[in-house]
């Protein structure tokens, strides 16, 4: 009987704890950003942000929509790769105002150059607007066209997880080659390994495909990895080059 009477209020707050999980799976991934915004509006200055970010995090999350369209999963999933899209966009319109505004005499680059050179690399946030399009438009239409293929939307899938499971590796790879963690934001990193163990428990335990649950699984250990090696560099520090640079990496934000 007391089990009965609690049922009324057990069944909302299930729900409620459900809504809480949803929203913290749709907006938790953008969170880390908003501070690296704020940064890079009050100094005016974009040089510790790597658009590169932006580049894979567009790619991925393009390709994950368009898995949706082949083997539906948890809305909430949708829902995070559109707020992350406009998320990105939103980073680099700010990155490309504020790199144009503090460079004098540099020679206009744009998209349709197709300059491989410069790519990613434009003046104006037109032409990062026009690369997203033209990849979605050729994504979308081979898609379209191979949508009965379970073979291209099981691999359609695990290309999206795959390629931002593998936007820690460039730093992981630099910290090894440098054997120093200098440049690299701790806390980001400690963000983004509470953020990628939450979503991996949320695929976990919401049966979502498997390739989301093993490339999840994957970008923890990469997080953790990189803290092994802050804590490595920081007890064995190896004094650098006078005249070694450290270069930003995709995910040193």
């Amino acid at each position: 009987m007391e089990a009965e009477g609690l049922g009324w209020l057990l069944v909302p707050l299930h729900q409620l704890v459900s809504w809480v999980a949803a929203g913290a799976m749709v907006f938790g991934g953008v969170v880390p950003y908003i501070p690296q915004y704020r940064d890079i509006r009050r100094t005016q200055n974009a040089d510790g942000f790597s658009t590169h970010v932006c580049l894979v995090l567009l790619v991925a999350n393009i390709l994950r929509i368009l898995f949706w369209f082949g083997r539906h999963f948890e809305s909430p999933l949708l829902w995070q790769s559109i707020v992350m899209i406009l998320t990105m966009l939103l980073m680099l319109k700010l990155c490309t105002e504020v790199r144009v505004a503090n460079e004098l005499n540099v020679k206009r680059r744009s998209f349709t150059d197709f300059d491989p050179h410069h790519f990613w690399h434009w003046s104006n946030f037109a032409d990062y607007v026009q690369c997203v399009l033209a990849f979605t438009g050729v994504a979308g239409y081979v898609t379209y066209l191979s949508i009965d293929s379970a073979l291209f939307v099981e691999t359609l899938g695990f290309l999206a997880v795959l390629t931002e499971a593998m936007l820690g590796v460039p730093q992981l790879y630099r910290n090894y080659r440098h054997r120093s963690t200098e440049g690299m934001s701790l806390k980001m990193v400690l963000m983004w390994t509470s953020g990628d163990t939450f979503k991996t428990a949320y695929f976990l335990l919401n049966g979502a495909p498997l390739q989301f649950s093993v490339c999840g699984l994957l970008q923890v250990m990469v997080d953790l990895a990189i803290l092994g090696q802050a804590y490595a560099f920081a007890r064995h520090p190896q004094k650098p080059a006078s005249h070694a640079v450290h270069p930003v990496s995709a995910k040193a934000l």
